[in-house]
């Protein structure tokens, strides 16, 4: 019986997100190698999943470290499209010779460089994973990371709805051929679900693959949706903002002479309707961000109750404390619960001492990151915890 571990991270570009310029790759006949970040220990810049190519002109995309050993990944790369040879190779900090190869961080991370020439075992899922993404369809990418070393090209594309091409399977593999797939297909699925990437261990025993598989599975989703609500000049910088982040970014405001093209420019949908009535006819998840920035209780109150019952990522109202006291009681008179109110973030933004709209636009982003990714929002200066989340809780199930 297969048991899994499943350890999530989101940090980085992985192969996905260079999928626009890899899918160029492919239709243009290229060979190509790409390198993998495939495990990370202690501090590091950048997470499983991080990726970089290199074609046989040299042309590089991507990155997997920030730039601390880039310059031998890329000889890896070059090497690999030499050889046709699937290399891991492990680079961290060396306290003996502080000029050698490694991360001035003090981490480590394993790099897995794969070659992708004409007729290389995984280039057809990978032409197909790359162009499902740079359509901006949702899929995932299973790669055998850890195993046998005949294993290590294979690659299984899975969709949402379930069905999935190529193979992990082997003669003799984990719960025979079909099950293998189909079990790191149903995994693949449940990663694809949350638009993360991770790693997905394959044991017999309940232990950490000893003798089995580990499996890097890349998600590629739409980005996630932010909801501006209120056309006022700070919704403008937090269009910005946004946007920066990778956002989906939509205004909406009831008021047509304020929610205009004109005046959000780079944002992708400006929406004129009640905030409320919107909300309940629009798609949200669990990754969608709502900002309320009207502070008029006729808007917020319908709003706010609509948005407080939603399974969305965050929901946050601007106001001063008296505006968020006020709104409060009323949204209590109005049949919110406590437990609703407990997730509503007002007055929105961190204690930045913000006054401009730039710079209060930065202190909403500010929040929105760290409940992203569970961090605390105070200065690292002085303090001794690590810096990345995924640090503080190796070991655990799950870094966000």
């Amino acid at each position: 019986m297969l048991v899994l571990v499943l350890v999530l991270v989101l940090r980085g570009k992985h192969m996905l997100e260079i999928a626009g310029e890899l899918h160029r790759w492919a239709e243009q006949g290229r060979d190509f190698a790409v390198a993998t970040v495939v495990a990370v220990g202690g501090s590091a810049p950048r997470g499983p999943g991080a990726a970089l190519a290199v074609d046989r002109e040299g042309t590089v995309i991507g990155s997997v470290s920030g730039g601390c050993v880039e310059g031998a990944v890329y000889e890896l790369c070059r090497q690999a499209l030499a050889d046709g040879e699937t290399v891991v190779e492990r680079f961290g900090y060396s306290d003996d010779d502080a000029f050698a190869v490694g991360l001035t961080c003090g981490g480590v991370i394993d790099i897995m460089v794969t070659p992708v020439a004409a007729g290389a075992p995984w280039r057809a899922v990978l032409r197909s994973a790359v162009s499902a993404a740079a359509r901006g369809e949702p899929v995932a990418v299973a790669r055998v990371v850890r195993g046998p070393d005949e294993l290590l090209c294979r690659a299984l594309l899975v969709r949402p709805e379930g069905s999935h091409e190529g193979s992990l399977s082997y003669e003799g593999s984990l719960g025979g051929r079909a099950e293998l797939d189909r079990t790191a297909a149903a995994e693949a699925r449940a990663v694809l679900d949350t638009g993360r990437t991770g790693t997905v261990g394959l044991s017999e025993d309940g232990s950490h693959c000893p003798g089995g598989l580990t499996l890097l599975v890349e998600a590629s989703v739409p980005p996630p949706r932010m909801i501006v609500f209120g056309a006022i000049d700070f919704a403008a910088a937090l269009v910005r903002a946004g946007k920066f982040l990778g956002y989906d970014v939509t205004v909406c405001d009831a008021r047509p002479v304020f929610a205009t093209r004109a005046r959000f420019p780079e944002a992708d949908d400006v929406v004129v309707d009640w905030p409320h009535r919107y909300l309940r006819r629009t798609a949200v998840d669990g990754r969608t961000v709502l900002c309320v920035l009207t502070h008029d209780a006729k808007f917020d109150v319908p709003l706010l109750k609509e948005a407080l019952r939603m399974p969305v990522a965050f929901v946050g109202a601007m106001g001063s404390r008296r505006t968020h006291a006020d709104r409060g009681r009323r949204l209590r008179e109005a049949g919110v619960t406590e437990g609703e109110l407990a997730r509503l973030r007002s007055p929105i933004g961190l204690d930045l001492g913000a006054r401009t709209p730039e710079e209060t636009a930065l202190s909403i982003a500010a929040e929105i990151v760290a409940a992203r990714r569970g961090g605390t929002g105070v200065p690292l200066t002085g303090s001794d915890a690590p810096i990345h989340r995924e640090e503080r809780e190796r070991g655990g199930a799950v870094a966000a």
